[in-house]
């Protein structure tokens, strides 16, 4: 094996670690807000749906913020790993809302239909509205630094 393989071994088990603690960490925080969050008397899974928009928002800002700061190597691939893919990945759960859909379906098919539409929905926006955050928050740090 060579010194280069090596390196890039560690490096995937560098990343591996990254993802692996910032999923515990999100997946932490997804958790304790989900049972602060009391599921509606319609059977409406509301905690699960801010979940999801509000992860959708961040991922927008985070990924349009580091989009602008340059490729995605070291530092910046860092931050995305840790807070992008794991943070964020462990916060957010298409497995809950795919079963508290299923579920929803099989008991009242109109609230189904409304809890759906209304992440899908509600989450591109939300991405949509984070990736202008981002770049917004790039504009004003740059003329903060006299950049164009």
């Amino acid at each position: 094996m060579t010194t280069a393989q090596r390196s890039s071994d560690v490096s995937h088990v560098h990343a591996l670690v990254l993802v692996f603690v910032g999923g515990a960490v999100g997946t932490g925080v997804r958790e304790a807000f989900a049972l602060s969050f009391p599921t509606s008397a319609g059977g409406f899974p509301t905690a699960i749906l801010l979940i999801n928009v509000v992860g959708a928002f961040v991922l927008g800002v985070l990924l349009e913020t580091l989009s602008r700061r340059g490729p995605d190597e070291g530092r910046a691939r860092r931050v995305r790993l840790l807070l992008g893919t794991g943070v964020l990945g462990g916060f957010t759960t298409y497995s809950a809302f795919a079963a508290d859909a299923a579920l929803l379906l099989q008991s009242v098919p109109a609230v189904a239909v409304l809890y759906v539409a209304a992440t899908l929905v509600a989450g591109l926006l939300a991405s949509i509205a984070g990736v202008a955050v981002g770049g917004a928050l790039h504009r004003r740090i740059e003329r903060g630094r006299g950049g164009a």
